[in-house]
């Protein structure tokens, strides 16, 4: 949840999307118990319905151990991740995360994502308009400036640094097509995880 928190999300539904496995329910009850320990600031979303929470100082003074935690994690616990631990939904927002608009040319990008590995949601759109970033399942109708073709595990492997773009597509193992402004260099606008320079304990 302060993982979450931290990491940007701010509406019920962000955070119910990074949190897989939490009902609506508990997510409710879990907001309540970190706003009443001065965790989390409820604020009314204007002319709509809902709030959006943001983290307090005594959150944001827990990054460091969220960090620390997610480091250990991608030195000892990585190598045991299997096919059934990769989420499509999750690093679909996590990509989206990552976006940085400012490094983007024009005033709208789109950027299509099909994985041949899934049969559920296999097509994914992030749309940029300005400093707006927002995550689709249905095609929103515009344009598309750039195609991801790939599996799940291999985005996300990419993503974590276990791999590059450039060896991912000379391996056959995704395509990418779009302007050379913007397949070029991949990463100056959707940024790997923070963690991707953390090795594994195998190579320490």
């Amino acid at each position: 949840m302060i993982r979450e928190l931290l990491m940007g999300g701010t509406r019920f539904s962000e955070l119910q999307r990074g949190l897989t496995l939490i009902s609506p329910t508990m997510l409710s009850k879990r907001l309540d118990s970190l706003e009443d320990h001065g965790l989390v600031l409820k604020k009314r979303i204007p002319n709509q319905k809902g709030f959006e929470c943001y983290p307090t100082r005594s959150c944001s003074e827990l990054l460091p151990i969220i960090i620390a935690l997610g480091e250990w994690g991608m030195r000892w616990a990585r190598s045991n991740l299997t096919e059934k631990d990769y989420d499509v939904e999750l690093l679909m927002l996590y990509l989206k995360r990552s976006i940085h608009p400012e490094n983007l040319v024009g005033a709208e990008t789109v950027i299509r994502f099909k994985f041949t590995d899934i049969k559920t949601f296999p097509d994914w759109w992030i749309v940029v308009k300005g400093g707006e970033v927002d995550l689709c399942v249905n095609d929103p109708g515009r344009s598309v400036d750039v195609y991801f073709t790939t599996t799940v595990k291999t985005m996300a492997d990419v993503w974590m640094g276990d791999t590059t773009y450039r060896k991912a597509v000379a391996a056959d193992a995704l395509k990418v097509v779009g302007p050379d402004a913007l397949t070029r260099d991949v990463a100056s606008w959707m940024q790997n995880s923070s963690f991707a320079d953390m090795p594994p304990a195998s190579e320490i």
